[in-house]
């Protein structure tokens, strides 16, 4: 007896699938390999059914979540590192663009010749750069350690008993009024760790891009139209819990010391606190790494996408969204068409001059709530992202809904991303009046301490601020002219002999020039609020064009060309905005440091700054920015006009007629289907 499988018992296999013809039957066959979920051992049953376009938008969600979490949390502690590592903030600046120099390089590549492999593992290995990012960035800590300055401030260092103890080793420490110049200080790997950050910045970047264009498009051609926005919401949506997520994180980390297992001898608030920045790292890393996993499983395309393909191709239909062979001819010619799309450049460059200006506080909202409302880093953290970002994602949800349900125009979608750039020109501009007086009084009070103790040689001392009895906080002990140490009622030490502080009466008639340690007391709560509830406003707002934007550009373009369009527009994002923004920003903080950590090899990082003038330069030239976005804008609404956003709404004429055509389609597949019977007979 043979026991060679008949044709007639292929319908128990498991992986077979049932496809019903135009003629109305039911056949058995085994799914093409590019429509499997699964690779090597992984290819169960239970994967098959996972190959769907929710599963899909979940996974990319998630992972999309996870990689603005990971982005997110590297603006959080870019202060913090700019602390451990002395850089300037212009080099963070610097640092914080490679991964859109990487962007510029492989985004028109990616969305020219990528979608002729398979794009979902394009998209893993997309995740598994951010990975890699992850873990580069967090091996700083495991080569270099927590740091000298950070280690001085803890009990076990030294086995200091009490801040008192620690600083009664002043004149060691280099801390008062000297006769003489001190010497500079060694920092470790002073360029190392730059380099090593803006590599990772570099890598990452080719992750972003392989997710964005990749991503969106695979998306885009594996869904009905008429679902796009939605499920673009809904990934935009988790993508936005991400920075959310990434600044929770980083607060939580940063509460902790650079070095847990040891015990500091300051708090949070106090400017020299160094937090367990690596710790987060540790952790997005395995996340990471398990997205990435899952999206290598999904196929090169999805079977509802495939079915409907067949079908078109079976009635002589051509597919709207099949891709053709491109060769560089036509990657010119794509290039012209979109040069003179006025929607697809307008748009593009609206998009731009809104991201060089917004950018700003996108990477230094943390430090700007830092310095000008002398808050923790833990803190500004948890302002900018649990709290704020919240409302971006209710803003991205509250967006998708209303286009999904009411279907507005082009030219209305146009109209409203430019009111929510002159909204948020307004709320920029109520950031130049929300500021602290007590804040501002004390980086004026830089420059004349700064002057008073120049006979002491204070440039290479540390930031080690001071309070006098009036309520003047002054640099260091050195800065004010202290030339001595000395115990209150109360055990504190006291430097004593400031000739840059104004004398006190004491017992005996006696004047005292003193200080304590810390920096004076400085109370922002109420701007700060003020502010935290402008910016709440603007990300609500500003949030809820992001659905429409995008719409706009994938529907402006022909759809051969959404690919490479999605590139081009990346690539000039990246050269005008993404690349040049977070390094100008950086120059225009740092112009307006007073205090810096003077290494011996470079200026290190800045300690404080002239808040007043700082608030001003920053969101004024921000706001300017923003609004060249806002005016391109209304280029966009003058030229969108025969754009189709959604598939029209047949009425009674059009719905006879595709009847018509529906018979007409369906009498040629049955003829199709007779002529291959005739054929195989």
């Amino acid at each position: 007896m043979s026991l060679e499988k008949k044709p007639d018992q292929a319908e128990e296999d498991p992986f077979l699938e049932s496809v019903t013809q135009n003629n109305g039957k039911v056949r058995k066959e085994k799914p093409h390999k590019d429509i499997r979920c699964g690779f090597w051992i992984f290819k169960g049953s239970l994967l098959q059914r996972m190959a769907t376009e929710k599963s899909f938008v979940l996974i990319y969600g998630i992972g999309g979540c996870i990689l603005s979490m990971s982005l997110a949390y590297f603006n959080a502690i870019v202060t913090t590192l700019e602390k451990r590592y002395k850089i300037p903030t212009q080099t963070s600046g610097l640092i914080i663009v490679g991964n859109d120099v990487s962007m510029m390089i492989t985004s028109v590549l990616a969305g020219y010749y990528i979608h002729k492999g398979h794009r979902a593992r394009w998209i893993a290995l997309g995740f598994f750069t951010i990975f890699i990012f992850c873990v580069l960035t967090c091996s700083l800590h495991f080569a270099y350690g927590a740091g000298e300055d950070a280690l001085k401030l803890t009990r076990e260092f030294g086995d200091f008993e009490s801040v008192a103890e620690y600083t009664a080793n002043a004149h060691k420490e280099h801390k008062l009024c000297m006769s003489e110049e001190s010497g500079c200080q060694q920092s470790d790997g002073t360029w190392v760790p730059p380099i090593v950050l803006f590599v990772a910045q570099f890598i990452a970047g080719v992750g972003i891009s392989l997710f964005w264009i990749v991503g969106v498009a695979y998306m885009d051609d594996n869904t009905e139209k008429a679902n796009t926005p939605a499920l673009l919401s809904i990934s935009a949506f988790l993508r936005m819990l991400g920075p959310a997520l990434g600044y929770s994180l980083a607060s939580v980390c940063l509460r902790w010391y650079i070095e847990p297992h040891l015990e500091p001898l300051i708090k949070p608030g106090d400017p020299r606190w160094l937090g367990a920045w690596w710790t987060g790292w540790v952790f997005l890393a395995i996340i990471t790494f398990i997205i990435s996993f899952f999206m290598f499983m999904f196929p090169k395309e999805l079977p509802s996408s495939n079915a409907r393909r067949l079908q078109l191709e079976e009635a002589g239909i051509q597919n709207p969204k099949q891709h053709k062979e491109l060769s560089m001819t036509d990657m010119m010619r794509s290039i012209k068409r979109l040069m003179v799309n006025k929607v697809f450049m307008y748009n593009s460059f609206a998009s731009t001059f809104y991201f060089f200006g917004y950018l700003a506080y996108w990477i230094y909202t943390p430090k700007y709530i830092e310095t000008q409302y002398r808050t923790s880093a833990s803190m500004a953290s948890m302002a900018t992202g649990t709290i704020a970002l919240a409302f971006s994602a209710a803003g991205v949800l509250l967006s998708g809904y209303v286009v999904s349900k009411y279907k507005p125009s082009a030219k209305a979608m146009a109209a409203w991303n430019g009111f929510v750039d002159f909204m948020t020109v307004a709320g920029v501009l109520c950031y130049v009046v929300i500021g602290c007086k007590g804040s501002d009084n004390l980086s004026s009070m830089a420059t004349v301490s700064g002057s008073c103790g120049v006979s002491c040689h204070c440039e290479y001392v540390h930031y080690a601020p001071i309070c006098s009895p009036d309520n003047v906080t002054y640099i260091s002990a050195c800065h004010a002219g202290c030339t001595g140490t000395a115990k209150d009622q109360f055990e504190r030490t006291l430097y004593t002999g400031c000739e840059c502080i104004d004398p006190k009466n004491t017992t005996a008639g006696v004047e005292l020039q003193y200080a304590v340690d810390g920096a004076c007391p400085v109370d922002c709560t109420n701007q700060f609020l003020i502010f935290l509830v402008v910016m709440c406003i603007l990300k609500l707002v500003g949030a809820s064009s992001k659905s429409t934007n995008l719409l706009i550009a994938l529907r402006c373009i022909q759809p051969e060309d959404k690919s490479f369009a999605l590139g081009l527009s990346g690539l000039i994002s990246s050269l005008f905005a993404f690349v040049p923004s977070p390094v100008f920003f950086g120059w225009l903080l740092d112009k307006y440091c007073l205090v810096w950590g003077k290494t011996c090899s470079n200026k290190g990082n800045c300690w404080l700054y002239d808040t007043e003038s700082l608030r001003y330069a920053f969101n004024l030239t921000a706001a300017f920015f923003i609004f060249l976005g806002g005016l391109l804008n209304i280029g966009v609404y003058r030229n969108a006009s025969d754009l189709l956003i959604f598939d029209e709404e047949p009425n009674e004429t059009d719905q006879a007629d595709s009847k018509v055509d529906s018979f007409n389609l369906e009498t040629k597949a049955k003829d199709t289907e007779a002529t291959r019977d005739v054929e195989k007979s």
